[in-house]
């Protein structure tokens, strides 16, 4: 139903995470018996989790690690560890920096070009390592290097952007991705954000993505909402895209996950996310916030050391714990920050959802709060993750 905002404009209203509770059905179940499992680009994973292309959340030691507790990284291929051989002393320099000389020090640190040949070795590092080789870049990035990407045996490949869509105008001079031709002829499957809108999704599943990503600027480090004013609360796009993974189902038989990525903090977070539709999670400062993070306690967005308008912060999130903890607890916190595939299952449990596609259909109801997903930060500092 549309709310006329003045004579000349009316609005959608839209819900994000925190006005929103999920209500118990007829039955329970015991959590032991709750299927957590994702399959993404044909890899199965028991923890639905995949950690943000972010320099502060994901290297290769981090893939590695992440692969072998059951959950993923994705690393980003156009940042400091494919433009540093080491590195360490670019991730100590930034988390050194004062508050001032940050975005100029992030420019000037991402100025330098991209090595191709350390494309090839992180991939080869991760695998190596026994972890699966996930990657991102954005859509020009995955123009230049997502041949050598395959072929130095990547397993799955994230086009993203603050928004992608297969109708993009570009001058003459700029040759736009086509997505369609890109899924078509990479070899390993290819996971394409960020949307948020029903239109745009079932656009993309026809393309060939393996994935979608839906979210845009709700993040903790993100300020595109607040540079651009763009963005659709997490609850409301992620329902409106997993309508379009349905109807694409029907359509084709082809199944397409739904991946929930930003302004997703805690164990209820997730599982509000997956009630609303999300086959899995992206998330970024819950796992910045582990000991083995290479951020250092510090969290930053994709966008901050963009030369021209940077929309990312850092933040000061602190080390909580291992990742471990985070992912499999046990929990030394009660802010629902760690031991998040146990806090999943237990909701699943309490719901009588025994996978992910039963608690999809869970019921869903309405709860404001004076927090709305808008103030994602102030949310974050509560948490301890903003100061």
């Amino acid at each position: 139903m549309d709310i006329q905002i003045g004579r000349g404009k009316t609005a959608r209203r839209a819900y994000g995470i925190d006005e929103i509770a999920l209500s118990p059905g007829l039955r329970t179940l015991d959590p032991s018996l709750a299927d957590t499992t994702m399959t993404l680009g044909g890899i199965e994973r028991e923890i639905p989790i995949i950690a943000s292309a972010m320099d502060s959340v994901v290297d290769s030691n981090m893939a590695v690690a992440l692969s072998k507790l059951g959950a993923m990284g994705v690393l980003n291929l156009e940042g400091i560890y494919t433009r540093y051989d080491d590195p360490k002393p670019v991730l100590d320099k930034i988390a050194s920096v004062g508050k001032d000389e940050f975005v100029t020090l992030m420019q000037k640190l991402y100025a330098q070009p991209i090595e191709p040949e350390l494309i090839v070795k992180r991939v080869k590092e991760i695998k190596e390592g026994g972890g699966i080789a996930a990657v991102s870049a954005t859509p020009a990035g995955a123009m230049k290097y997502g041949r050598a990407v395959a072929q130095a045996g990547a397993d799955l490949f994230f086009v993203q952007a603050t928004v992608v869509s297969t109708d993009h105008l570009s001058p003459e001079s700029i040759e736009p991705l086509d997505l369609q031709t890109f899924c078509e002829q990479m070899p390993i499957p290819v996971v394409v954000g960020n949307c948020v809108t029903y239109e745009v999704a079932l656009k993309l599943m026809r393309a060939g993505a393996a994935g979608v990503l839906v979210g845009i600027g709700p993040g903790a480090a993100c300020t595109s909402r607040g540079v651009l004013g763009i963005g659709v609360p997490q609850p409301t796009a992620i329902a409106d895209c997993a309508a379009a993974r349905e109807a694409y189902t029907q359509e084709t038989g082809r199944y397409v996950p739904v991946i929930a990525d930003g302004g997703i903090i805690t164990g209820g977070d997730i599982c509000k996310c997956i009630a609303c539709g999300a086959d899995g999670v992206m998330i970024g400062s819950p796992i910045a916030r582990s000991k083995e993070a290479p951020g250092q306690g510090y969290h930053w967005g994709m966008a901050t050391p963009s030369p021209v308008l940077p929309r990312g912060t850092r933040i000061r999130v602190g080390s909580t714990g291992t990742l471990e903890q985070i992912l499999r607890g046990p929990a030394q916190l009660d802010d629902g920050t760690h031991n998040l595939l146990g806090a999943l299952k237990t909701s699943m449990g309490t719901l009588g959802a025994q996978t992910i596609k039963e608690m999809q259909q869970v019921e869903v109801v309405i709860a404001p709060s004076l927090l709305t997903e808008g103030k994602v930060y102030q949310k974050a500092q509560q948490l301890g993750m903003g100061k």
